[in-house]
Order: C-alpha cells, then sequence, then structure tokens
C-alpha cells in the first residue's frame, strides 16, 4: 500500500496565453519530493490574434492551443490559466478577523463595490485571506480579485475548445511571481529582505515587478519588446514578418546581423530596463536592487544580462523556472534550456497544482 503522504495533488497543465505564443507546463513531483518538469512546449500566434489582451481571432488561438496540447504530449485536462493584469482590479482590503465564510463573502462584496466601475453581475469576483493585518490587531488583510466576466469566459472557452477542463484562473504577474520565488530562495540568506527586479520581455511589452520578501514594492509596463527587435530585421533585411520572427527564433541570419541588428536591440532594451529602474528608485525610498532578473522571450539574447550589470552595476540574471528540477526523459534539454526564460508565467501556474 502506498504512503498518503506521497499522494500528488490531480494533474495539471500550466497554460499561458500571450500575444506572441501559447506555452504549455506540466509539473510532477518524484518521491523525494522534487519538482519533474514532466513536459513543455510552445506553439507561436501570428501577429493580430490577440491584441491588449483581447483574443482577435479565436478559432485560430483554439486551433493553436490544441496543436500545443498534442505537441507536449500531456494526456492531462486539468488547465490552470491566467489573465493579463491589465484585465484584473486588484486590491488588499482590512476586515475584522473571526468573520465566518458567508459574513467574509458579503463584507468582500459591498467593498468590491466601491472599487469597481461596472456592475457586480457582470464580473467574476474572488479573494483571499493574505494573513493578520500589520497595522490593526485583530484584523485580516484580504486580497480582492475582480474581472470582468466575458473575460474569463473567453480564456476558458478557449481552453474548453482544445478539450481542456479549466480549474483556476489566475492573473499572470501572480503565477510569475510564484515562480520566480522558487528562484530568489536559492539567492544568499533564502533570499530573505533581498530586492529583486523582474523584467519579463513580451512581445509587445517589457514588465517589471519590484519583489521583497513575496511582496511588490513597484510594478510598470512599459510599451516595448521583442517586436521591436523583428521589426528592425525586417527594416534590415527586407524579409516578411513571418520570416523575420522564424529566422530570429532560429538565428539563421546574415552574417551582419549581431553588429547591425541584434546589438542596437540589446541597447535600447537595456536603456529601458535602467530607466525603469530609475523610476522606481526616484518614487520610491530605495536606491538599489541585489538583483535583476530577466524572463521573456528575448531574456536569454547574447550578452543582456552583462550589459544590463555594465549599464546600471547590479547583479544580472535570466530566470529559469525549471532551475532545481529533475527533468522527465521526454523533455528535449537543449530546447527546452534555450526557452526556458520563456516558460516563468506557464510554470508558475503549474506549480499551482502543489498549492491549492
Amino acid at each position: 500500500m502506498g504512503s498518503f503522504f506521497s499522494r500528488q495533488p490531480a494533474a495539471m497543465v500550466g497554460l499561458d496565453i500571450s500575444s506572441s505564443s501559447v506555452k504549455l507546463v506540466e509539473l510532477g513531483r518524484d518521491k523525494a519530493g522534487q519538482f519533474v518538469l514532466e513536459c513543455c512546449a510552445i506553439v507561436p500566434l501570428e501577429r493580430g490574434w490577440i491584441t491588449d489582451g483581447n483574443i482577435e481571432k479565436f478559432d485560430e488561438v483554439a486551433d493553436a492551443v490544441r496543436r500545443l496540447v498534442k505537441k507536449s504530449g500531456t494526456k492531462t485536462r486539468n488547465v490552470a490559466m491566467a489573465l493579463p493584469p491589465s484585465a484584473v482590479i486588484a486590491k488588499k482590503i482590512v476586515l475584522p478577523g473571526g468573520l465566518s465564510d458567508q459574513e467574509l463573502e458579503l463584507q468582500v462584496e459591498s467593498e468590491a463595490n466601491q472599487y469597481i466601475p461596472f456592475p457586480l453581475d457582470e464580473v467574476s469576483l474572488d479573494f483571499c485571506i493574505v494573513g493578520p493585518s500589520a497595522n490593526s490587531a485583530g484584523d485580516v488583510d484580504v486580497l480582492i480579485a475582480a474581472s470582468r466576466r466575458e473575460k474569463v469566459q473567453d480564456i476558458q472557452g478557449l481552453a474548453e475548445a482544445a478539450g481542456l477542463k479549466p480549474v483556476i484562473v489566475d492573473v499572470e504577474s501572480y503565477a510569475s511571481r510564484l515562480a520566480t520565488s522558487r528562484l530568489i530562495a536559492n539567492m544568499p540568506n533564502q533570499g530573505v529582505g533581498s530586492v529583486v527586479a523582474l523584467f519579463e520581455v513580451g512581445a509587445m511589452t517589457t514588465s517589471m515587478q519590484v519583489i521583497r520578501n513575496d511582496e511588490v514594492l513597484y510594478d510598470r509596463d512599459q510599451a516595448f519588446g521583442g517586436a521591436q527587435l523583428t521589426q528592425m530585421i525586417v527594416r534590415q533585411y527586407g524579409f516578411s514578418l513571418e520570416e523575420a520572427e522564424s529566422k530570429k527564433r532560429s538565428g539563421e541570419l546574415p552574417a551582419d546581423y549581431v553588429a547591425v541588428v541584434l546589438q542596437p536591440f540589446i541597447d535600447s532594451l537595456v536603456q529601458e530596463i535602467a530607466r525603469a529602474l530609475q523610476f522606481f528608485f526616484t518614487s520610491t525610498t530605495h536606491n538599489k536592487v541585489d538583483m535583476v532578473m530577466l524572463a521573456g522571450g528575448s531574456a536569454a539574447l547574447p550578452g543582456l544580462t552583462a550589459a544590463v550589470t555594465q549599464q546600471t552595476t547590479f547583479a544580472c540574471s535570466v530566470a529559469n523556472p525549471f532551475e532545481g528540477m529533475e527533468i522527465a526523459d521526454g523533455v528535449r534539454l537543449s530546447k527546452m534550456t534555450r526557452e526556458s526564460p520563456s516558460y516563468l508565467t506557464s510554470c508558475g501556474l503549474a506549480l499551482r497544482r502543489f498549492l491549492q
């Protein structure tokens, strides 16, 4: 008879839908409790299928998710997904401790009414107790998250169209923070008190979160991302957008690419990161960070971390969410290593399996 303690929570995959690709991660645990990467896969999306977090071409994206599931080889149907922060209103409120679940729900609804600019019957609302309030004894901090119901139904519909069953809808920035917290715990002193600036370089947007002890000190989005590199390739060599994107991924580019296109893009990206850090310093009492972590499709560009350190003087690393995990036999190691920074959000969603 198997030990009661080694039973795993029901299998669940993490599915991350961004403007440029769909990504899937499935994690397990071995007998010693170590995380195992069971499978992961990425399928690119065409430009315009998803714009500003809105799904413009539902059938095409649903088909991409179907191909993603097939490519990954997973047999699991339960899925955790996430909405972009722009689609979610999150607010921390203080409520009296010791309320029953029902009283808590009523209080949350009446508070939510004040913060949410549309009728509550059009809203998906959730909340969780964060813990005792630091400022008022006997009270608790409660985090409220709300989104328009149609936004939630859109991404749930995508999963269902691909034969998956959505069981969790999270927020992208929370999921990426969950995956990052594992990496911060590997820093000196388990990362306690360390100030970490996480930059997720997406196709269109770079999101920054400054984290200390699992708390967000500051966050900011910038309209700069990997799509700019694709545009520069198009301009320089006259490729179509599709050609440029696929050559960028495969590295099949002319000999002068690094000097003429890649280096100027890296310089611009480093400037954006330095500027974002400066905004953080001028709007808070902080004047340094202990680590800059880079995630997203452009994070692993050659020479980027060194350039960030040179420009900002801060240590910089690429966030590999699979660090310290065992890798299952079916995972292609070289491909996974190259793409690992793109999996930060989907890995955070896959981790939710063990935190329900």
